[in-house]
């Protein structure tokens, strides 16, 4: 299941566009708190009903219709549709062709705590008041959710990207954020222990405790300070020891596991989008080098 879910869901439902028209969904849990789903529907798709959570969807092919909050709206290829935690929808297609979309729910919660840490204050959950939008940064983070490992802080980073952009889209919110103040001291903690543990994952609650910060300061310190989140940060630096193992005689898989990923397929996949090459080639580009 966490494979479909994967990349470019827009190519998958334009596939189902041309011949195949029955309905389907396919859902995983991220994390707690953190829900995906993604879904092909030809007709009908839900009733009315409601969720506890943000639903943040964006539609990749065909016209999108639901009645939300006494109206009748559509959202179009690369809208985004922002529904509000208890409030009541359904969901149809608007066209005889049907629709398909990716949509991210997140419990109140944790956008509550991240958006804490984004206005330096205790806040109101942000409300987007049109319902479909334009919104690239909502875009893309939904985009990076159904390509992203479910490692703890890889869904910080996410948590942190929509709050960030549904407090933007708030007016009440006056802008939201207010400016990153570093604790240079905190943020070396976090730095050295992620440059210590290259064979693991690690979980945002060993950070929370070096620093002092709740994850959420510390993403927004941490990106601020270096440049990249603190998963990526610890990813990267997982794929700098793996790459310096394929140089010994040691199996890919073994290499994987020994670094933290799930499997080989894993690290391949990850090392590709850090360096331009599998392992594999990287081992056979290594050996090939003059002496």
């Amino acid at each position: 299941m966490v494979s479909k879910l994967r990349g470019a869901g827009g190519a998958g439902l334009e596939r189902s566009c041309g011949g195949q028209r029955s309905d389907w969904l396919r859902s995983r849990e991220l994390s707690d708190g953190v829900h995906l789903l993604q879904a092909w529907f030809a007709g009908h798709g839900f009733d009315t009903h409601r969720h506890d959570t943000y639903a943040i969807g964006l539609t990749d092919v065909g016209v999108q219709a639901f009645d939300y909050r006494g109206v009748a709206e559509i959202s179009t290829p690369g809208k985004v549709v922002v529904l509000h935690p208890d409030e009541t929808h359904d969901g149809r297609a608007g066209t005889p062709e049907g629709f398909g979309y990716r949509i991210v729910y997140v419990a109140p919660a944790r956008i509550h705590e991240a958006a804490r840490a984004i206005c330096g204050r205790p806040c109101t959950l942000p409300f987007v008041r049109e319902p479909v939008t334009a919104n690239q940064a909502l875009s893309s983070a939904i985009e990076a959710a159904f390509r992203l490992d479910p490692e703890p802080l890889a869904i910080d980073g996410l948590i942190l990207c929509l709050a960030e952009a549904l407090l933007a889209a708030d007016p009440s919110c006056g802008g939201g954020a207010t400016p990153t103040r570093l604790d240079g001291s905190a943020l070396a903690r976090a730095r050295q222990l992620l440059d210590a543990e290259t064979t693991r994952v690690i979980r945002s609650s060993e950070l929370e405790e070096v620093t002092g910060l709740t994850r959420y300061d510390l993403a927004r310190q941490f990106r601020s300070a270096f440049g990249t989140s603190p998963y990526r940060y610890s990813l990267l630096r997982r794929l700098d020891w793996a790459r310096a193992q394929l140089r010994r005689s040691r199996s890919l898989a073994d290499v994987a596991l020994a670094a933290g990923f799930a499997d080989q397929a894993h690290l391949s996949r990850m090392f590709k989008h850090a360096f331009g090459v599998t392992p594999a080639r990287y081992r056979a580009l290594e050996a090939n080098r003059t002496p």
